[in-house]
């Protein structure tokens, strides 16, 4: 597909404005005492980790988790005995003053969910293997047999709904993207398209029966595959005339800590964004009472969202290449600058604009090392392309392979104006006589677009955007700037610039959702956080800032699946079918592959978390019984129970068998 194909005509049906903040309208789905839908708050919750089978463990367990903020609480029904200590748990929660609705989580066993259906509020059923088995083969499907499988599914999941219809059960329907079935994988592929049909087979059931209790997910890994797959949901839904159902959100495996919750907020905030999402499950390799509070800090920023945001010009069609493709991955074409835009991956400026008197030791914060015995500098996998010096620049060179961008004013008055960058702003760039001959940032807001710049951007090669906003609806009103520029088939990259003040939990989280979604649809060379106000602060702690803050910028083009720079985890959440303690697990095999830039490595604690959850990653460790574990190689099983004590010993040797190992190499200052 050629770049002026990218963009295309699409109507945004799914969502209710891209320029403002308007919850999308559902249904109301009825769960305990604790009704979902746009009528009411956007709802909190987690899973349990406890053996479900332990009664009193589930109960406090879960009682924690409500006192963190969940409003649901999800617990694993693997078998007919789990599902039937279900009743023991949710009886001692009563006893004891808890009425939190609960939810069983059901993969492979219909009849563990018709009993479940009859003890708890709700009732989860992954359509992937409610009624399927994954075999991970290639099936041919003539339209007769599929249509014979469609009618195999609807005699096994008919009973369900006749259970939930007679006890007031809800149900979510969850499609995981790694876990489709061999039928919709072998017709739509490993796509959102497939994660959505794979649903709406189930749906359409339910609807035929008049029963409507369902909230509806579409659970990946892969940020850019999940935003899609919900986007197209939500447009499949109106398109067919199904009612708009509410969505559960959520990117599954998320991993541990910084990297977790950058994930999350880049796939959930992204939607949140748009008025999408009606309960929030924050799923981290951490204690499930951990979760809640990211959940619902990602919530609480679109609170009073409409009241805060400041208007935005609304966007109007004018021809088929306004819109860029939400519902597919493609990178706006843009024209190369240096090494900003084309196919160079996104940028990363670090903001050393408030630090006073830099040092070359002050450098480490942002990945650079001096070696004085080398007299050289060395950058690791998060080293900074671009160092932004304000006013002040750097007495010293930096590190080849990156250089300093100056304020213009700033920059016309040094001597080496070459081997240094000018950012202008806007307005002055339209008068300004002196320019570099290679790269010049122009700093803009949407709000100051005038039909001045699109002569000048078309015809200047040399400019590279550098896109701010202070409007709380930021990703809005920089995704405007975006169509600005398509409108008038401007190719010039772009800079994205954010400042926060928020502490750092929040900023990681707001950061991820501001830049992440613009990412997630191709929109965005580089990127730039930074702090107001930040003089206030020691050198020491600026520089911790600024540490902070370039870590989370590359956490973010890597969560967003736009530029790879360290190793990945996907590793499940844990819950009650669990094998290993994954908390552990994950900081041992961390420790000793956190080097291998570009890798992904799934940690799953158990096969209904396996090969399938991890869906795309290179290497896989799963946990196959009490003390074993089985090695995967993509989703092909390499070597089966593997003693747990030589598995991380096996997997490295695996990696070095594909020629993908390399050892840690010491950086000395």
């Amino acid at each position: 597909m050629t770049s002026q194909q990218n963009h295309i005509i699409l109507n945004p049906s799914y969502c209710e404005s891209l320029t403002e903040y308007k919850r999308r309208k559902t249904i109301t789905v009825n769960i305990g005492d604790v009704p979902m839908g746009s009528d009411y708050p956007i709802r909190v919750q987690s899973m349990t980790t406890i053996d479900t089978m332990d009664t009193m463990g589930s109960v406090e367990q879960t009682i924690r988790m409500i006192e963190s903020g969940c409003e649901y609480v999800r617990i694993t029904a693997p078998s007919i005995k789990e599902a039937e200590n279900l009743g023991n748990i949710r009886r001692e929660l009563r006893l004891r003053g808890y009425t939190v609705p609960l939810v069983a989580d059901i993969h492979f066993t219909p009849n563990a969910a018709e009993l479940a259906a009859r003890l708890v509020e709700k009732v989860r059923i992954n359509p992937g293997n409610y009624a399927d088995k994954k075999r991970f083969e290639t099936i041919e499907y003539t339209d007769v047999t599929y249509q014979a499988e469609l009618e195999r599914i609807r005699e096994k999941f008919i009973p369900l709904v006749k259970i939930c219809k007679e006890y007031g059960t809800a149900m979510r329907i969850g499609t995981n993207h790694g876990s489709l079935s061999d039928r919709i994988l072998s017709r739509y592929g490993d796509t959102p398209l497939g994660m959505v049909e794979s649903a709406l087979e189930f749906l359409r059931i339910c609807e035929d029966m008049n029963y409507y209790n369902i909230v509806i997910s579409m659970k990946a890994s892969n940020t850019q595959v999940m935003v899609q797959a919900y986007r197209l949901l939500v447009q499949k839904l109106a398109e067919e005339g199904l009612k708009p159902y509410p969505l559960h959100l959520g990117v599954t495996e998320a991993g541990e800590a910084e990297d977790g919750r950058i994930k999350s907020a880049v796939g959930i905030g992204t939607l949140l964004e748009d008025g999408l999402g009606d309960t929030v499950r924050v799923s981290l390799t951490e204690a499930p009472e951990l979760e809640a509070p990211v959940a619902q800090a990602l919530i609480d920023r679109y609170t009073r969202r409409a009241e805060n945001a400041k208007p935005i010009k609304p966007i109007t069609i004018n021809h088929t290449e306004t819109l860029l493709n939400p519902y597919q991955y493609f990178r706006r074409h843009t024209h190369e600058v240096v090494n900003f835009g084309g196919q160079n991956v996104p940028r990363v400026i670090a903001d050393f604009s408030q630090v006073s008197d830099v040092q070359m030791e002050d450098l480490k914060s942002i990945g650079h090392f001096y070696l004085p015995l080398l007299d050289k500098w060395k950058m690791n996998d998060l080293g900074a392309d671009y160092i932004y010096a304000g006013k002040q620049p750097i007495p010293f060179m930096v590190a080849n392979g990156s250089r300093q961008i100056l304020d213009a004013t700033t920059w016309q008055a040094i001597d080496d104006k070459l081997n240094t960058y000018p950012l202008f702003n806007g307005l002055d760039y339209l008068q300004a006589t002196e320019k570099h001959p290679e790269l010049n940032f122009v700093t803009l807001t949407y709000k100051e677009w005038q039909p001045e710049f699109i002569q000048l951007l078309k015809s200047d090669t040399t400019i590279v955007l550098w896109i701010k906003t202070e409007n709380a609806h930021a990703m809005a009103a920089l995704r405007r700037l975006f169509f600005f520029l398509l409108e008038e088939k401007i190719t010039c990259p772009v800079v994205l610039r954010r400042d926060y003040q928020e502490n750092e939990e929040n900023t990681l989280l707001y950061a991820s959702t501001d830049a992440g979604g613009l990412l997630i649809d191709g929109l965005g060379d580089g990127i730039l956080l930074g702090t107001e106000k930040a003089h206030q602060a020691s050198k020491e702690d600026l520089l911790k800032k600024l540490s902070f803050l370039n870590q989370t910028a590359f956490g973010i083009l890597q969560a967003a699946r736009t530029r790879m720079s360290k190793t990945e985890y996907i590793s499940c959440p844990s819950c009650g079918r669990t094998l290993f303690d994954l908390q552990d697990v994950t900081a041992m095999i961390r420790k000793r592959t956190d080097h291998l830039k570009g890798i992904k490595i799934g940690i799953m604690g158990c096969i209904v978390n396996g090969p399938g959850e991890m869906a795309d990653a290179d290497y896989g460790y799963v946990g196959s019984g009490v003390g074993k574990i089985t090695l995967y190689r993509g989703q092909n099983v390499v070597k089966k129970n593997v003693p747990s004590d030589k598995a991380l010993d096996e997997l490295i040797e695996l990696i070095r068998e594909d020629g993908r190992w390399n050892e840690v190499e010491a950086i000395e200052a």
